[in-house]
């Protein structure tokens, strides 16, 4: 029986994704701030799931996932799908760092743990929830953008130190665009919404087949295109504006 673990999995595309790797019938490891949300799954799934209540930016977060592998018995599959999010027009410090903390600080310490979990054992597939935002900086999301291209940038290194010390680790890197969560939740409308069931199913496809990095879904594939083409002198008098400005 394979094995999964999921940090974020209580909502959104997260749990998304724990509906459908249990119905495939893998162990599942089960991860995030939310102890009731998570029991309750345990609860529903007692031979299939474990769980661990995880702040990835806690110091103490890599010693608990170590303790959810240990509870799953291994460990096949990493997806990280936590992380944070938020339109900062004013650039309200607290926003930014608090973003930054989660996106990178703890994105790192939890992928690194992974990492190394991985790199012992001999093989293994770490999978990430990043977005299209790393693409260019955003004047509205400056700490977002900001750290969804740490997050890019991070797993092509991560990718090229696993080739060069002959290491047999697989990375999805998947980005989606704007996707009906719980953290898009009061934030004012959003274009091209994506339902996080319909997210999952493409996410679940991109695992199997081993894709390195997916842009979901084709509309967010053609402004992914084109954004790429706008030079720099051009991209910052786009007039990308919300309510708050």
């Amino acid at each position: 029986m394979k094995r999964i673990v999921i940090v974020g999995a209580t909502s959104g595309i997260g749990l998304e994704l724990t509906k459908i790797y249990i119905d495939k019938g893998w162990k599942v490891g089960v991860a995030g701030r939310r102890e009731h949300l998570l029991s309750s799954i345990k609860k529903k799934y007692p031979q299939q799931v474990e769980y661990e209540v995880i702040d990835i930016i806690d110091s103490e977060a890599p010693t608990h996932l170590q303790s959810l592998i240990q509870k799953l018995g291994g460990m096949d599959l990493y997806f990280h799908s936590s992380g944070i999010g938020f339109q900062n027009p004013k650039l309200k410090s607290d926003i930014e760092l608090n973003t930054i903390q989660t996106n990178v600080y703890g994105f790192t310490q939890m992928v690194n743990t992974a990492y190394h979990f991985f790199k012992e054992q001999g093989k293994g597939h770490i999978a990430i929830i990043s977005s299209i935002a790393g693409t260019k900086g955003l004047g509205v999301a400056p700490a977002y953008s900001a750290t969804k291209r740490f997050q890019n940038t991070y797993i092509d290194a991560l990718e090229q130190l696993n080739f060069l010390s002959k290491g047999n680790i697989i990375f999805t890197d998947i980005r989606p665009g704007f996707v009906q969560t719980d953290l898009l939740k009061g934030s004012g409308s959003y274009p091209l919404l994506m339902h996080p069931q319909k997210v999952a199913q493409i996410i679940d496809k991109a695992l199997v087949t081993h894709t390195r990095r997916i842009v979901i879904d084709w509309r967010y594939k053609i402004l992914v295109f084109f954004w790429k083409l706008i030079p720099a002198c051009l991209w910052k008098r786009l007039p990308i504006k919300n309510k708050e400005l």
